[in-house]
């Protein structure tokens, strides 16, 4: 499969310029140039930068200038560094991955469809210029397969609009259902060489989100370790998420491990390959209530096979976000799981 060089091992910056307060002491300091020497220190080429579209666009559809320099001064570290970005639209007007955020009508309305439209030929104007060192992802987590015929075409329009601007950006498509790698099959071409299919692995999630306080259905006291054995998996992700096929392939009595996620990557792995572009994983993680023993063998698990397949991979997240990298719980841990995910 396409190695999309540059961007193997990296870092997301949740919480920085998307789903928080938007006030400026957070914009200014949550993360600062000094965090970005810290992630070249340990060893990763890129990062992936979520931004909701409202530090960019205001209601009567005029430019928030201050949100444009915010971005460039990021480009501008990461070059510094030597790293590479992921730019993330994470918000779009009319629609978010999460509920709560009170966004809908995006698959529908034109008038949003031509928000997000204009706003990607606004990045582009402003930093195609860095198309070497920075990949544009249209967008972030669709949820609904009801959505995915909207979403091909949507992404089809926005993919021709970049083009016209920029020719040679790097353009990021992930599916729905969050992004699963489950859908990337379903992604509809022809691509071309600069584009790459994304996806997110937070699987099995019964492990990676215990008592996530997000999830409706999760509950509170709710504790797994990794590994597991299947027919465990079966039963509580039956219970928890009224979903008893994922693991249906598998035996019993037998233990999650690497065979899973070779298993589940397999057919986005043959539909990169059909269409010749790099499979990219933009985010993957574990909650920070999860054991930490149990944490690193995920952790090594998921990396065997993304390295082994070669696909590049930005863990979630740098810092708080429920999933922190730098909280000190996972100072024991932390080198084994860079060293485990480094592609040679």
């Amino acid at each position: 499969m396409k190695e999309w060089k540059g961007y193997t091992q990296g870092v997301n910056l949740g919480g920085w310029y998307s789903q928080c307060d938007y006030s400026k002491e957070r914009l200014d300091h949550f993360i600062e140039e000094a965090d970005f020497q810290i992630m070249k220190a340990w060893g990763f080429d890129h990062v992936r930068l979520p931004v909701d579209y409202n530090i960019l666009v205001k209601p009567d559809g005029t430019w928030v200038e201050d949100g444009f320099v915010r971005i460039e001064k990021v480009i501008h570290w990461c070059e510094r560094y030597h790293l590479n970005m992921v730019l993330d639209l994470h918000k779009t007007p009319g629609y978010s991955f999460d509920e709560g955020e009170q966004e809908a009508g995006f698959f529908t309305s034109s008038g949003y469809q031509e928000m997000f439209y204009s706003l990607w030929e606004e990045l582009a104007k402003r930093f195609g210029k860095y198309c070497d060192r920075v990949a544009f992802e249209l967008l972030n987590e669709v949820t609904e397969q009801a959505y995915l015929d909207a979403w091909v075409r949507i992404y089809r329009e926005a993919i021709r609009r970049i083009r016209s601007i920029c020719p040679k950006a790097t353009i990021l498509i992930g599916s729905y259902w969050y992004n699963s790698v489950r859908t990337v099959k379903d992604l509809k071409g022809p691509f071309d060489e600069n584009t790459v299919l994304s996806f997110h692995c937070y699987d099995p999630q019964l492990f990676t989100h215990q008592r996530a306080y997000w999830q409706k259905t999760m509950p509170s006291d709710f504790v797994m370790e990794y590994p597991v054995t299947y027919d465990i998996l079966k039963e509580k992700n039956q219970e928890i998420y009224h979903d008893g096929e994922m693991f249906a392939p598998f035996a019993n009595e037998d233990t999650i491990g690497t065979e899973f996620f070779e298993k589940l990557f397999a057919e986005a792995i043959k539909t990169a390959e059909a269409f010749e572009v790099p499979l990219y994983c933009g985010e993957y993680g574990v909650i920070d209530r999860a054991d930490i023993a149990s944490t690193l063998k995920w952790y090594k698990d998921i990396h065997a096979v993304l390295t082994r397949h070669k696909i590049g991979h930005a863990l979630w997240s740098y810092r708080e976000m429920d999933f922190g990298f730098t909280d000190a719980r996972m100072d024991d841990i932390r080198d084994e799981i860079i060293e485990s995910g480094k592609i040679e």
